[in-house]
């Protein structure tokens, strides 16, 4: 077909195909967290900055945990 840009070679297909990164590469976000000026909230937002270069694998939990913080955070002002 003219006109298209799909690989003409074994060599384009298999560079079409090559991952951009190697897997598990691992590089940070690079985002940046601003303190909110709330001691609990800050502390999961801390807990999150340190996720920054882990792998994947381990964001799991650590935000599990920062989700339960925020919840009871957002409970205890109800309580106020």
């Amino acid at each position: 077909m003219s006109g298209t840009s799909e690989p003409s070679t074994s060599a384009d297909v298999a560079e079409a195909f090559e991952p951009v990164a190697a897997v598990g590469a691992v590089e940070p976000l690079g985002v940046e967290l601003l303190p909110t000026g709330h001691p609990g909230v800050d502390a999961g937002l801390d807990r999150l900055e340190a996720l920054d270069g882990v792998p994947a694998e381990a964001h799991v939990a650590v935000y599990e945990d920062v989700h339960q913080r925020l919840a009871d955070t957002l409970a205890a002002l109800d309580q106020e």
